[in-house]
């Protein structure tokens, strides 16, 4: 039996553990189901994300000429500081930069290869841990637009770190932290904006990973180049596909490649 479509990133529902859904075009697959059962990945083409067509995939899902064209990947995206809708100032598309940028975000510490702070719209927690693959995490301030979480995570990055080390996170190469004993570590650092969306009452979140065996040297595979790839698959993590001989294929990663799935 197999399956084909275009990557997206999974799915997923905070459960114990949480379970990972990959949407495809006409099916979808639970991820937590293919545990212990061999895959078969082959590549098959490109598929932008925007205009559909068959061309080398630049960064995110999109060809290179919607990369620098379409709103979704303003540089606003990556660097939220940068996010200017609070002043009807346009990026790329106001309306869009608006609906995005002027809601609550969250500025957030979370536990995957070590304490980092990261900022993300409030409706998506907790789905933004579970994609770097926290298995702990607790949010920091609460602010209405974009920007002042983005210069919250500016300021905070001086104190603790902003990115993951995936080989780390990948082998659960981990320590359990004080998360609240973090927050009210960093509080004194948050910029004046934001010092009154901080939040004082919260606990720590704890995910639980559909992991049967953790890779010891995480290798990760490049389907492009490989073209096919066969292996039995022992977890999901962030948005990894982990599998039995250390080898690690980023979902995330992969968007607008076209892949057929095939159950061994």
């Amino acid at each position: 039996m197999f399956y084909q479509g275009v990557l997206t990133k999974m799915q997923t529902e905070f459960a114990e553990p949480i379970q990972y859904y990959l949407i495809l075009e006409n099916d979808f697959l639970n991820m937590n189901q293919l545990l212990d059962k061999t895959l078969k990945l082959e590549f098959v083409k490109h598929q932008c994300l925007k205009c559909g067509l068959d061309k080398p995939i630049y960064r995110q899902g999109f060809c290179k000429a919607d990369f620098f064209d379409i709103p979704q990947a303003g540089d606003w995206i990556m660097r939220p500081e940068l996010s200017t809708a609070h002043l009807g100032k346009e990026d790329r598309d106001l309306a869009y930069e608006m609906k995005v940028q002027l809601q609550p975000h969250i500025v957030y510490l979370a536990n995957s290869s070590n304490v980092k702070v990261g900022v993300t719209r409030k409706s998506q927690i907790p789905t933004r841990w579970i994609d770097q693959g926290a298995h702990e995490a607790i949010e920091i301030v609460e602010v209405p637009n974009r920007y002042l979480a983005g210069i919250t995570e500016v300021a905070l990055k001086d104190y603790v770190a902003d990115k993951t080390n995936w080989r780390k996170m990948l082998k659960n190469d981990i320590e359990d932290e004080n998360l609240v004993e973090w927050r009210e570590r960093l509080k004194g650092f948050i910029p004046e904006e934001a010092k009154d969306y901080y939040i004082t009452s919260n606990t720590e979140t704890n995910l639980e990973f559909p992991v049967n065996k953790y890779p010891e040297k995480p290798k990760s595979l490049n389907i492009e180049k490989e073209h096919t790839y066969t292996g039995k698959l022992v977890g999901v993590k962030g948005q990894y596909l982990i599998f039995e001989d250390d080898t690690v294929f980023n979902i995330r990663s992969n968007e607008g490649l076209v892949l057929k799935f095939t159950i061994v």
